[in-house]
């Protein structure tokens, strides 16, 4: 009996083995077995990944570095290669330079080691990029210029020093007033030195107390004061007090002032600076919130949190009594002293610490002050330490324990926010294993990518809203990912990946970029790893500059002609046919396979427990050519690339449905396998099977 089984759509990604029985979820109807090299897009198909170019061997292979993005707008990215004790810099798929026209790349020297740098956590605003670790003091990564970036530490220090030398006199003009009656009162006095700056007026520390005996009440009574100037003030604000609370009676640009019973304004206080981490004792966790940088997550103090004044950069002063606009600076009361991990911007500031997340809200308050904190949890699972990424209005992170990305958003029916495990389709992905990385490309689709720590790299298309989460693996020839960063370059969001491979024999470490895939004729087709795309004046039968792929055998694209396999010598490749665009990299396997099939029967069994044989496959592709299927990965049958094409010229690419007789292959699956060994596009849109029972 010979029946038809359609799948119109891939949208579930690869699913676990332990899914297999769950043919009643819809994502059964929407899945496979194996999604290895290829993309899952969020209308349904899947295409073969695009391959990546090498941009350059790390600064010293030896060691992992670290990619870090560095995003000052959409057309003004950065990936930062952090690396033992040094940075380089890199943009649309080069390095950096010295300087203009330099061959040698830009070197920024640092203090963190390679084990360092998968702890640093970062804030960015504009072109500075906030760098925290428990064992160094905060740093920022400044950029001046295309050529100027420099390192420097984070100046919590007070901007201007106290007042010195002050000294007062009291006069009385009234002629009728008793001794006593001048002498009745001991006034104190401080002042402060102010400068302006872009973040508003920075005002300075008070000096300390000057006492002066005397009555200001009594008419014509004054009390004149005078001080030292301070190198940098540009004016100087004057307190007062009887009783012990210094309230502001006036400002002026010189350096005195005259106190003429001046009614003294205790809702402005000097300002009291104290240094908020000292040597040993350094935050871990750093972001922005409501203008406030705010740091959190020390070794001494790991539920600690401390938010700069608003829209300052590092200004912690606060006053006594409190205003709105004094720093913060509050611990979190858990019930395990977990560290603080990572502090995250949404609707609300979101705290993850290693066994539980939470929300800190305004008790009294639309905005945070010091009088309107409150932390309420959210869950318990817990944050592992590689830096999560937001999803439009949710977190996505890696979770402390069992290797699981979870995801974190706002839920009106819960009115707060509440956590999922996306993995657990894919379990198979990430059981045993560990996330060891994350981040996020927006366009053309949204993908999560995840660097696992057996070195493959796991994706997740993801649009909630949708409901497509479906998760793709991803491995390369001689090699495993370590790191990878997103930044957005021309219409697309790119992946950057440091790839340990082994080449000739030994062990290297490539910073490879993710290519572009979308609209490329199929000339440009870019789909090898490691790879290089050479453009020529005139036609020719080599190319050179492939000494990073010495002794490997690649692939090559020359004018959209797939040419033999080649071994690269003296970093060099020759191929038969000449042309003016070539590529050459190492190849690329992609893989899919379907989960084993589910009909209805009159039985109801759907067709479990009954052999199968898949006798004809019709395939809907788009804008593809070079496909192979099979009921096995080693039975694989070759789909007829060429049709009327003239002669020497690559076959054209196919958008239409494509007919398979496969030979016969009884199973209990009826599972179809498809591979793309060549460096051409594959988009397959639809699968229908006719299948024997």
């Amino acid at each position: 009996m010979g029946r038809k089984h359609l799948q119109q759509s891939f949208a579930g990604g690869e699913l676990s083995p332990s899914m297999y029985g769950r043919l009643d979820d819809q994502k059964y109807q929407q899945g496979l077995a194996t999604c290895r090299n290829f993309v899952c897009l969020p209308q349904g198909p899947v295409q073969n990944r695009a391959g990546f170019a090498f941009v350059g061997e790390v600064k010293d292979s030896s060691k992992p570095p670290r990619l870090i993005p560095f995003v000052f707008s959409s057309s003004d990215t950065m990936v930062i290669e952090f690396g033992e004790k040094y940075v380089r810099v890199i943009t649309r798929g080069g390095f950096v330079p010295k300087a203009a026209g330099s061959s040698e790349k830009l070197v920024i020297t640092t203090p963190y080691t390679a084990a360092d740098v998968k702890s640093l956590h970062y804030a960015q605003s504009g072109d500075v990029l906030t760098l925290v670790h428990p064992n160094y003091p905060p740093k920022e990564l400044r950029r001046y210029g295309a050529y100027d970036w420099r390192l420097v530490d984070v100046d919590f220090a007070a901007p201007l020093p106290a007042p010195a030398g002050l000294s007062g006199s009291y006069y009385c003009g009234d002629e009728n007033a008793k001794d006593a009656e001048k002498k009745a009162y001991t006034i104190r006095y401080r002042v402060t030195a102010l400068k302006s700056s872009d973040e508003g007026d920075k005002e300075g520390p008070a000096s300390s107390t000057l006492e002066v005996v005397g009555n200001v009440y009594l008419s014509s009574s004054r009390v004149s004061i005078t001080w030292n100037a301070v190198t940098g003030a540009e004016r100087y604000r004057v307190y007062k007090t009887y009783s012990g609370v210094y309230g502001y009676i006036g400002e002026t640009e010189g350096t005195s002032f005259v106190d003429n019973n001046i009614g003294a304004d205790t809702s402005v206080t000097p300002p009291r600076y104290e240094a908020p981490f000292s040597e040993g004792d350094y935050p871990g966790a750093v972001s922005y919130f409501e203008q406030r940088r705010i740091f959190a997550g020390t070794d001494k103090r790991p539920q600690f949190v401390w938010m700069t004044r608003p829209g300052t950069e590092s200004d912690m002063h606060y006053t006594l009594p409190s205003q709105k606009d004094n720093r913060i600076k509050f611990r979190i009361a858990a019930l395990q002293a977990s560290r603080i991990r990572h502090i995250v911007p949404l609707s609300s500031l979101i705290l993850m610490t290693t066994g539980a997340e939470f929300r800190v809200t305004t008790a009294n308050d639309d905005t945070l002050t010091p009088s309107s904190v409150g932390v309420k949890p959210q869950s318990y699972v817990g944050a592992s330490n590689v830096s999560p990424v937001l999803v439009n209005s949710s977190i996505v992170y890696a979770a402390e324990r069992g290797g699981h990305v979870w995801e974190l958003g706002y839920n009106w029916q819960a009115s707060g926010f509440v956590t999922g495990d996306m993995c657990l389709r894919a379990a198979h992905l990430f059981d045993t294993k560990e996330v060891q990385d994350i981040a996020l490309a927006k366009a053309p689709y949204p993908i999560i990518w995840c660097v696992s720590s057996d070195g493959t790299l796991l994706g997740c298309t993801y649009v909630p809203e949708q409901g497509v989460g479906a998760w793709h693996r991803h491995d390369t020839k001689d090699g495993a990912f370590e790191s990878v960063a997103c930044v957005a370059e021309g219409d697309e969001d790119i992946l950057y990946a440091v790839i340990r491979r082994t080449v000739n024999g030994k062990t290297v470490r490539y910073i490879e970029r993710m290519h572009e895939r979308e609209g490329l004729p199929l000339e440009k087709s870019f789909f090898v790893d490691a790879g290089v795309e050479d453009n020529y004046a005139t036609p020719q039968s080599f190319t050179t500059g492939l000494q990073h792929l010495e002794g490997e055998t690649v692939s090559i694209l020359a004018d959209g002609k797939v040419m033999p396999p080649t071994v690269v010598k003296n970093g060099r490749v020759d191929f038969p046919d000449k042309a003016t665009h070539v590529i050459v990299g190492l190849p690329i396997e992609a893989d899919i396979k379907t989960l084993p099939v589910a009909l209805q029967t009159q039985d109801g069994g759907y067709a479990q427990g009954a052999n199968k044989n898949v006798t004809r496959e019709y395939i809907r592709v788009y804008r593809s050519s070079g496909i192979k299927v099979g009921a096995t990965f080693e039975n694989l049958y070759l789909v007829k690339p060429r049709t009327f094409e003239p002669y020497g010229l690559p076959p054209a690419l196919k958008s239409e449905e494509l007919e398979v007789m496969l030979g016969p292959k009884w199973a209990d699956s009826g599972a179809v396998c498809i591979r793309q060994d060549n460096p051409l596009p594959l988009m397959i849109c639809g699968l229908t099977s006719d299948i024997a029972l």
